[in-house]
Parts: C-alpha cells; structure tokens; sequence
C-alpha cells in the first residue's frame, strides 16, 4: 500500500470516528469548560500527548488549564473538572486519579469509548468517540491502524475541533490569540 492510499484509509477513518460523537455531549463539553474555575487533563502514553495539545490550545483561549502530576499543578476544588482521556476507561493511573478528583468534589469528564468502563459511575458527562480500543468491543468502529491510534488521532483532532467552536462561540479574533502564543521561542 502506497503513502496516498494510507493516508485515505486514516483520513477516512478519522472522519468516520469524529462523525460518531454525539454534538449534544460536545456542547456539554463546552459548557463544562466555561463554568469552571480551572480544567485538569489526565491520560497516559500517547493519550497524554493529545491531552497536552488540548490543554494548551484551550490555554490560547484563555482558560485555565493543567496537566496532572506537572510541577506547577494546583490544587483541584469542587469549581474545577478533570478530563480523563482513556479509550477503554480502564487505565489505571486515570481512573485513580479520577476517583481522587471526584472526593474532591471535581467534576469528571471521561473522552473514551466505552461507556461502560469503571469511570462510568463517577463520570458526570462522557464524550464518547466510539472506536476501537483494546477491549474490542462490539459496538466500536474497527480501524487498520496499529493498536488505538484512530482514538489517539481522534482525540487530537476533536481538542481542535472544540478549540474552534469557543472560538466562534466567544467570537474571538484569530489574530488576538497570538498574544497568549509561547514567546521564549
């Protein structure tokens, strides 16, 4: 298979997945982040790495973001949630540190795949992006790609889709943003 055909099968697969989430919990998901204080991200591996790259889009637009465990990380109140990346909701390190959050009195937002994970009883809005991940469940969208890459993609592209959405729902201005852009570069 040549670079053109993979690219189609990734792309394809991307939109396919994105097209699945409910916009309902999208708008939920906005909403959440205006009404807190401060949003906390965790996730694990590559997970992580997406959740970063939301964490600091959402930072450009003027909210206050944090990753847990960094060395500068706050303190969590009952004004704050915790959005937990994890396809299968069963990753160790987030679902303990999401039942940590939620004693807090955090609100817990799980972006995942399955809406049966052991988040599920504390989780107050799942967004879920129905695909593949290492549970194979029956209900989840199968993907060509190694191991969870299509949620890991998917979750990339749905921090940047959601950044869009503030953008136009606060009607900001493109050019303003670059004011909140890192300059120590």
């Amino acid at each position: 298979m040549n670079y053109r055909e993979t690219t189609k099968i990734v792309i394809d697969e991307c939109y396919l997945a994105l097209s699945k989430v409910e916009e309902k919990q999208i708008d939920m998901l906005i909403d959440y982040l205006f009404n807190a204080d401060k949003v906390f991200f965790i996730g694990v591996g590559r997970v992580k790495l997406e959740l970063e790259a939301f964490a600091k889009r959402l930072a450009h637009l003027g909210i206050k973001t944090h990753i847990v465990g960094d060395i500068n990380e706050p303190a969590m109140t009952d004004k704050d949630i915790l959005v937990v990346g994890s396809g299968s909701g069963e990753s160790l390190v987030p679902v303990a540190i999401a039942k940590k959050a939620k004693s807090v009195g955090g609100k817990i937002i799980h972006i995942g795949s399955n809406p049966h994970s052991s988040l599920a009883p504390i989780t107050d809005l799942m967004v879920r992006i129905p695909v593949q991940t290492k549970l194979y469940l029956e209900d989840e969208i199968s993907s060509n790609q190694p191991m969870s890459s299509l949620f890991e993609q998917s979750l990339l592209l749905l921090g940047d889709i959601v950044a869009k959405m503030i953008v136009e729902r606060k009607q900001i201005n493109l050019k303003s943003l670059w004011q909140y852009h890192a300059n120590l570069e």
